[in-house]
């Protein structure tokens, strides 16, 4: 049995217990929609997985690069970048969360943002592994309880850049979502989008006849979770948040 992060590498090396394990699916604006259905939808976990590489390599800044960067006179006086050199690097701290709706008609969201990081016991049946800050190869993971399909009505996958320069495309962001069996679903925030903030990434619905409905969205928004509620009318009430509220 392959691990999960074995799987979302695309590694060869190793067998699968289904024949299309192998296979993926990349969700474009020409192709949007893929559906998860038969056991797929409704047996285990569904992975979401957020990985993405900072322009400037992805690796963790040391205090020390933090120190020069604070007291570098660019900041003082910011310079253009040159074209024939590339752009200056981008550290940039995105957060992948969740807004769900359930059959009963409540919503909620499952975020690092508040400390809101879900169960998968009880509603939401959502849970966020943790919060990665810079990238790194495992990224972040999003856990959602497929026992509990009939609970879901819809869920919103999205991303928001918590901390950092707004540059998704200079990011390098991928959003994976591995069903139990079947193809992985891809879907790439390469985009020009200079002033966005967040990105309403994909729409997960319950289609009913053991189906899940995956759409593509990719709309970025130059606000945060409340401009994303009013795009998709979950109406909830937002108000200000910290990691680890």
């Amino acid at each position: 049995m392959v691990s999960i992060w074995e799987y979302l590498r695309g590694d060869r090396s190793y067998t699968f217990d289904n024949p299309g394990g192998q296979h993926k699916v990349t969700l474009t604006k020409s192709s949007p929609q893929h559906a998860i259905t038969g056991p797929a939808a409704t047996t285990g976990y569904l992975y979401v997985n957020l990985h993405w590489t900072m322009s400037s390599g992805g690796a963790r800044p040391s205090p020390w690069d933090s120190f020069r960067r604070f007291f570098s006179p660019r900041l003082l006086r910011p310079q253009e970048p040159d074209s024939a050199q590339g752009t200056e690097p981008t550290n940039v701290d995105l957060d992948l969360a969740c807004m769900y709706e359930l059959s009963d008609g409540s919503t909620g969201v499952v975020q690092p943002l508040g400390g809101l990081f879900g169960d998968l016991q009880s509603a939401p049946y959502i849970k966020l592994s943790g919060d990665d800050q810079y990238g790194a190869p495992s990224g972040e993971t999003m856990y959602v309880n497929l026992e509990k399909k009939d609970k879901f009505k819809r869920l919103l996958i999205f991303v928001y850049i918590y901390d950092g320069t707004p540059a998704f495309e200079q990011s390098h962001a991928v959003v994976t979502i591995v069903p139990q069996t079947g193809p992985r679903i891809e879907i790439k925030l390469e985009e020009r989008a200079r002033a966005a903030r967040s990105c309403a990434v994909v729409l997960i619905e319950n289609a009913g006849d053991n189906q899940l409905r995956v759409r593509r969205e990719v709309r970025y928004v130059n606000g945060f979770q409340a401009d994303i509620d009013r795009l998709y009318g979950f109406g909830m009430q937002w108000q200000r948040g910290y990691k680890g509220d």
